[in-house]
Parts: C-alpha cells; sequence; structure tokens
C-alpha cells in the first residue's frame, strides 16, 4: 500500500525543511508560525499540504465529525505535529500516533521547534498497526 521509499523521501524532506526554517528563525515563534511556514516550504518543494484538517473519530457507532485538527498532511501520507515548546513530550508522540490509527497511516513527525537544535525536536512515530 505504501511505498518505504518513497515515505522515507517525503519524511526526508519534511526534516530539511523544518532544519532549515530553525537554522533560519531559531526557537520562540508561535507554533502556528512554525506551521505556516513548514507547509509553505514543503508545497514549494512540490508535495501536497493540508492544514488544519479536521479529523473524524467514530466509536461504537458515534461519528464525532470535529474530534481532532491535524496540523499538517504531507501528499496524504505522513502526518505532522507542530510543537513550540522547550521540552519534548511524550503525549505528542501519543497524540499523533492516535491520528496514524484513524488514518491508517504508517508513520508521522513531531517537529518541535522550540528546542536549541532542531534535530533534538524531531519524532518519527511509526504506526505498529501499519507495519508490515
Amino acid at each position: 500500500m505504501f511505498d518505504d521509499s518513497h515515505l522515507d523521501q517525503i519524511t526526508e524532506n519534511i526534516v530539511d525543511a523544518c532544519i532549515q526554517i530553525h537554522r533560519d528563525l531559531g526557537p520562540g515563534l508561535f507554533e502556528s508560525v512554525y506551521e505556516v511556514l513548514l507547509a509553505d516550504e514543503l508545497e514549494r518543494g512540490g508535495h501536497k499540504v493540508e492544514r488544519q484538517k479536521e479529523l473524524p473519530l467514530t466509536y461504537r457507532g458515534r461519528i464525532l465529525e470535529h474530534a481532532f485538527r491535524i496540523d499538517i498532511l504531507v501528499d496524504q501520507r505522513v502526518v505532522i505535529e507542530v510543537k513550540a515548546t522547550e521540552k519534548s513530550a511524550r503525549i505528542h508522540a501519543r497524540q499523533l500516533l492516535t491520528y496514524l490509527r484513524i488514518l491508517r497511516l504508517p508513520v508521522g513527525l513531531v517537529a518541535n521547534f522550540g528546542l536549541d537544535r532542531m534535530i533534538d525536536g524531531i519524532n518519527r512515530i511509526n504506526n505498529a498497526r501499519m507495519v508490515p
């Protein structure tokens, strides 16, 4: 269903864009600013980007239309949860994993721009239910 090399290329492009934005602007901006800039960078790189995409949740026959809002969805394959906090928290990864499971996608990234080094703020999350 998903080509691993294509997913790896998408996530590599995302990481590169995050690092470039962080290198140019550093930490300290609002999440919403990083989100817009990251979406713009990825679109300029040829990716299809959806911001603030609503994600419904169905549970026992009940549909919650506006249950979640995804920060960024890239090429309908990779979810990015954008953060700008001084510390990474496990809840961010858990939140992203929930999105991946609902969407039945294999991989997403938490991108925390609030740290001194962007590479320390990148966390790749794999949906074990989707990994062969």
